[in-house]
Formats: C-alpha cells, structure tokens, sequence
C-alpha cells in the first residue's frame, strides 16, 4: 500500500488517540498491516498480531507475516511465536492478548481472525478443552458426518461450509455432552469493550480486493513461498491448522508433482478469494459498529 493509500485511509477514519487500542479487522491482503505500522509510526504503540496464520513459525511468506525490515520499523508480537505442531486456539490467542492490554505500549491489534476480535470485544465462553482423540475422530469425519453431529440450534448460527467452524461445534457437543450454543450462552463480560477502542474494518471494494490476491500470491512465490513450503515437506501433517494455511496444500501438491505450478497458483488464488468473501460477509455482519474503511476509493 502506498503512502497516498495510508493517507487517504486516515481521511476516512476519526482522530487517532494515543491512549486506546486500536483494533483493525478486514479480509485478506486488504492492506491491514500497512495501516497498522503506519498508525504505529505516527501515534505509538506495539503491532498485535490477530490472524491465525501468522502465529506460525514456520511461515512467514505464505502467511504474509510483516517482513523483517517492517517487523525492524515498529515492534511487532504474537507472530512467528507458534510451533508448527502446538494447539493454539481462540482461547490461547486471547490470554496470550489479555497482559498487552496493559502494558506500557498502547496495542494495535490487527488481523482477519474475526473470532480474535469478537472473544476480546464480546467476551468468550469458557468452553473445556477437547481430547486428542475426540479431535482425532472429527479430524477423519466427512464434513456431512459433522453436520449430521450438531444441533440444530447451533447449526443455525454458523458458516455451515466452514469446516474449521462445524467440526469445533462438533467436537465440543461430543466432548461436553452440551451443544456449542448452550456453551456461549454463559460467556462472561469481554475483556475490552467496542466503545474502549479505535476499532476500525476494512470494508472493500470485492474486484479491487480480488486483483490484490492475484498478484500478492505471484508476490508470494518471488518471495520465497515454494521454498518455505519445501523445507516443511518431511514434518506436513495435512491434519495439523498450519498446514492448512491456503498455499501451503496447493504448493505441496506442485513439490510433490501432482499439479504444475500454474494449477498450484490458480487452486490457492481460488481458495483465497472463497475465504475473503466469508470474511468480507462475516465483518459485514458482526462489525456494523466499527469505522468502516475503503482503501480502494
């Protein structure tokens, strides 16, 4: 994103403070980051990362982490800080968020993992954990197993073709013997209130956001995409939330001569314009309260 883009952004929201949080929120290679460590370097503060992706050590090119010279302009946390191989969920996200609301640097928190922000904003049910082997079975489960697994009343209030979403609620009314929506009904007061905030989304334009995601995978693999992917080759568990990470299948895939590269590159740019249109609809419809920005206009 250009400097002209930033300050054109700027135009669109309220005067920055320099003693709140700020939240920013939008789709994928929607430009978020560059808002972030623009505001940091104008108005102060520490980079949150808020995207579930980016917690990965072993991706920083197919996740689109901030480089190491952004990463050097501002300090930046909760990137990179994951094993391959760790559990980390909305609840690990949150605790680890929780300390940095109070620390000496005022946070920006920044991402597309709208259920990071709705557990901070809006509080998050305290849900047990799930067992290695009831996640194990749900991991081997054809999506219309799960389905057919969660009530209907839960069913009603989720992405019924995000599978990350079915098998969670699956997995909780297996584990607990209680539905994911019983569960959420005692969620306690949130951590930091909407109103506590500068929370602002990225509200794009979809052609001008679908050109972005285009070129910013051809970005990817000049950057070093195929070659990060291959040095995971030997430790890829397909089951593992890393290695689902939109890319990392579709160039693995491309390593291991099932498809050219240019069937890799169309597969993970479709892949990646399905998952921002549920995020633009998700935003859309949980974040109607939020300063809505359009870095395209």
């Amino acid at each position: 994103m250009t400097r002209r883009s930033t300050d054109l952004l700027f135009r669109q929201l309220p005067p920055v403070p320099d003693d709140k949080p700020v939240l920013i929120a939008g789709p994928t290679a929607s430009g978020k980051s560059a808002l972030a460590l623009e505001i940091a370097e104008r108005h102060g503060g520490v980079i949150v990362n808020a995207d579930a992706s980016q917690v990965y050590d072993c991706w920083r090119v197919i996740s689109a982490r901030p480089s190491a010279q952004e990463e050097a302009r501002a300090p930046h946390l909760l990137y990179g800080h994951v094993a391959y191989d760790q559990d980390y969920s909305t609840g690990h996200w949150l605790r680890e968020v929780l300390p940095l609301l109070t620390g000496h640097q005022r946070p920006i928190i920044v991402g597309g993992t709208g259920l990071y922000f709705s557990a901070l904003t809006e509080g998050m049910a305290q849900i047990p954990a799930t067992p290695p082997e009831v996640r194990a079975e749900a991991d081997q489960m054809p999506m219309a197993d799960l389905l057919e697994g969660v009530d209907a009343d839960t069913l009603a209030k989720l992405d019924i073709h995000n599978r990350a979403r079915v098998q969670r609620a699956w997995e909780v009314q297996r584990a607990t013997g209680r539905s994911l929506l019983s569960w959420q009904a005692e969620t306690p007061p949130p951590a930091l209130r909407l109103n506590e905030t500068l929370p602002i989304v990225f509200d794009v334009d979809k052609a001008w956001l679908l050109n972005r995601i285009e070129r910013r995978f051809d970005q990817m693999l000049e950057q070093g995409a195929i070659e990060e992917v291959r040095a995971m080759q030997d430790r890829f568990d397909p089951t593992l939330p890393a290695c689902k990470a939109i890319g990392v299948p579709e160039l693995r895939a491309y390593l291991d001569g099932a498809m050219t590269l240019y069937q890799a590159r169309e597969h993970a740019t479709i892949a990646t314009r399905q998952f921002a249109k549920r995020q633009r609809t998700w935003f859309r419809a949980r974040m109607k309260a939020w300063n809505h920005v359009d870095p395209s206009c």
